[in-house]
């Protein structure tokens, strides 16, 4: 891997979009609430929701959402309730929105004493699984609920027992020896160096993240992965999240859904792509990714290969191994 100070000769942080940009989105979202007559056409949340950054302890502030602001005369439309799949212009706005809103809100970097936390589940053959874990921010620590079991006699073991480890830290060494790893200290720190361009963002991401390259893959096909993968951080600096957002709606078929269930069953809007044939990834069929409506935090993913299906339950940064936000 390069140096990440290499990186920040590349940055090139957007301006935020003002109210004269956001004109032309919202008001083709507003028609968009009006025209009932194709199915496609979806309603939007009429509330205005604000993600606070995701690096604060825990957090998500409640005041911003995929919205459109209606004219007050009175002729607000009736939001059709269910699954509404917006079009490929209104899916656009809906993400430049979400972006717009999640970019106007800086993020506080933990400490390196301090833990990340999360509580996940993965849904596949027999019964979901539900992990918690914690990952020190230095990365000399890490602690997850249910424990793993040791090789050799487990007759002692207790799963519901919180496995806690620590060791050196290991960033220096995986910088020197050129290893992939990072810690998650390291990589936040990656994305923090990202430039605000949602093209030169991906084209950085594709050249530094470690994800395998795959022959016969497209571009579009590769930033759909790499997006699904560094949803799974669980701290994203506010920039980046914006520039995902904006990323997810230059990939072609690209839909915004409302009115969906998140694999546990909350209320969710969903981005999603869909393959017809098999990608040389292996992906077929739909791929969606599911974000809290009001927040627009990172909820889970499906896989309509049957491959994955995860959720996130919880997330946050606390003290120490064992606490929860």
């Amino acid at each position: 891997m390069n140096e990440f100070s290499d990186l920040r000769d590349l940055r090139a942080d957007a301006p935020l979009p003002d109210a004269g940009r956001l004109t032309a989105p919202r008001a083709r979202l507003t028609a968009a609430f009006r025209q009932q007559t194709r199915p496609e056409r979806a309603a939007l949340p009429g509330r205005r929701m604000i993600l606070a950054g995701a690096a604060t302890a825990g957090v998500l502030a409640v005041t911003a959402g995929i919205v459109v602001t209606l004219p007050e005369d009175g002729t607000r439309a009736a939001t059709p309730k269910g699954p509404r799949v917006l079009s490929a212009g209104a899916s656009a706005d809906a993400l430049e929105l979400a972006a717009a809103t999640v970019a106007k809100h800086g993020g506080t970097e933990p400490g390196p004493k301090q833990w990340v936390y999360e509580k996940s589940t993965v849904f596949g053959q027999g019964k979901p699984r539900t992990r918690e874990e914690w990952t020190r921010w230095d990365g000399t620590g890490h602690a997850n609920l249910p424990g793993i079991p040791p090789a050799g006699d487990i007759s002692d073991f207790d799963p519901d027992e919180l496995q806690v480890w620590y060791g050196p830290n290991q960033e220096e060494r995986w910088k020197r020896e050129g290893y992939d790893d990072r810690s998650q200290r390291q990589f936040y720190r990656f994305l923090a160096t990202l430039p605000g361009d949602p093209d030169r963002m991906m084209k950085r991401i594709r050249e530094e993240h470690a994800i395998d390259d795959i022959k016969g893959e497209t571009r579009a096909q590769r930033d759909w992965r790499e997006i699904s993968v560094l949803y799974r951080s669980v701290l994203i600096p506010p920039k980046v999240q914006a520039g995902l957002f904006r990323a997810l709606a230059k990939i072609p078929g690209a839909r915004v859904t409302t009115g969906v269930r998140d694999p546990l069953g909350r209320a969710a809007i969903s981005v999603s792509v869909t393959y017809a044939e098999k990608t040389p990834a292996g992906w077929q069929g739909k791929q969606e990714i599911f974000f809290d409506p009001e927040s627009y935090a990172y909820l889970g993913e499906t896989r309509q290969d049957g491959v994955m299906v995860s959720a996130r339950d919880a997330w946050g940064v606390v003290d120490k191994p064992g606490a929860r936000p």
